[in-house]
């Protein structure tokens, strides 16, 4: 059956209105005294502004990630740390910011899978509008692979919303028209094929936003692993066919272009992680070169990062670390789940635990199934913490 859509063209972004200017009348002459005592105010209102400055983070990245914790209920003005254009853009397109959040929990939930194994397991921290702490103030491996599955979650969201006609300005994608051909030969294209053109542009305007207000070395590297988030999601449409002739003879096809599933861009984007190449800037900050001689040039679908990341093994909020005290771990692995890698070799508690699962499960007509309580005892390996008490200083 063909996916459900129309002929609607997908709509552009609408050009920024613009307002002429208002004229503002001369102001009236104040008494001095009055004028004094402003100017007082105003002086003590910019101490307090800078005093806030100097408290503040020198730079917040994560910010726009917060939307997923908001979802529907998001507020534009609200959100903290967006810049300008993100602004105009969440006001302009309400709905599409729930698009925006929704893609911002799946890429959260599919950064916690492909890392639940390893020591930093990709965990979020509650009421923190930076989502991951001070995890992304370091210009690690683990900081290019949010950044360019954060990318992808939003390409993935708005492209599957245009598609399923949850957005006024955008629908199918008004490209693929006529006639095309693959290896098994001829083909029309009809149906719904999934906008991706549109869910590209959007996503570009608003993640890139706050990387080309500044401009430095980790805006670049940013800006590059957005995009290798961003081509990840291309790169796996996937292209659906319904036959047509005598008894499905498929003498005729009509085609579309379709999303994969998000889990196939993070089993890419991991694997680009573990290759990910160690960089630097070049001196005019417009491009990188390999960090030391002999490392290979990164290419374009590679993820760069500049510093090495912390083993993750201790408290360390400074360094963006939760550490491992209390994760539950493999006694049997060998590989990074495994206690002695998991517990940095401080060594494991065991648990004897009792679960409670349903079993035995019977269909009986009509229409029930029922299912008898199974108990299984089991036990449960959760690592140390560090006997020093040094470590507590690093909090």
């Amino acid at each position: 059956m063909l996916r459900p859509g129309g002929a609607k063209e997908a709509a552009q972004l609408p050009p920024r209105r613009t307002r002429a200017p208002v004229p503002v009348p001369e102001p009236e002459p104040r008494p001095a005294a009055i004028d004094g005592s402003r100017a007082s105010v105003r002086l003590g209102l910019a101490c307090f502004l800078l005093l806030l400055l100097l408290t503040l983070p020198a730079r917040v990245d994560t910010s726009w990630w917060y939307i997923g914790a908001l979802g529907a209920r998001v507020i534009c003005d609200n959100i903290p740390g967006l810049v300008s254009r993100q602004r105009q853009l969440c006001q302009r397109y309400p709905d599409i910011m729930r698009s925006v959040g929704e893609g911002a929990r799946e890429w959260i939930r599919e950064c916690q899978h492909q890392f639940r194994h390893h020591r930093w397991n990709c965990t979020t921290l509650d009421r923190d509008h930076t989502v991951f702490g001070r995890v992304m103030l370091r210009s690690s491996r683990e900081a290019a692979f949010v950044y360019a599955i954060s990318s992808a979650g939003v390409v993935h969201a708005i492209t599957r919303a245009c598609s399923q006609g949850e957005l006024s300005v955008c629908s199918c994608d008004p490209y693929t028209r006529g006639r095309h051909h693959d290896q098994r030969g001829d083909f029309d294209w009809g149906g719904c094929s999934d906008n991706i053109h549109y869910g590209v542009r959007f996503a570009k305007a608003f993640v890139d936003a706050k990387e080309k207000r500044l401009k430095d070395a980790r805006a670049l590297m940013n800006l590059h692993n957005n995009r290798c988030g961003r081509t990840a999601v291309r790169r796996f449409l996937k292209l659906e066919c319904k036959c047509h002739g005598v008894s499905g003879s498929c003498t005729l096809r009509t085609c579309w272009r379709a999303l994969s599933d998000f889990r196939r861009t993070g089993d890419y984007l991991r694997r680009r992680y573990d290759g990910a190449v160690q960089v630097t800037a070049t001196q005019d900050g417009a491009n990188f070169t390999a960090a030391r001689q002999g490392y290979r040039r990164a290419t374009r679908t590679d993820l760069v990062y500049f510093d090495n990341s912390p083993d993750y093994c201790v408290l360390d909020k400074a360094a963006g670390s939760l550490g491992t005290a209390g994760r539950v771990c493999s006694k049997t692995s060998k590989g990074t789940d495994g206690c002695e890698i998991m517990c940095c070799g401080r060594g494991y508690d065991t648990t004897r635990v009792t679960r409670v699962t349903q079993c035995e499960c019977k269909f009986h007509w009509c229409c029930a199934v029922r299912c008898k309580e199974c108990r299984n005892t089991v036990d449960v390996h959760t690592c140390k913490a560090p006997k020093k008490a040094e470590w507590l200083d690093q909090t």
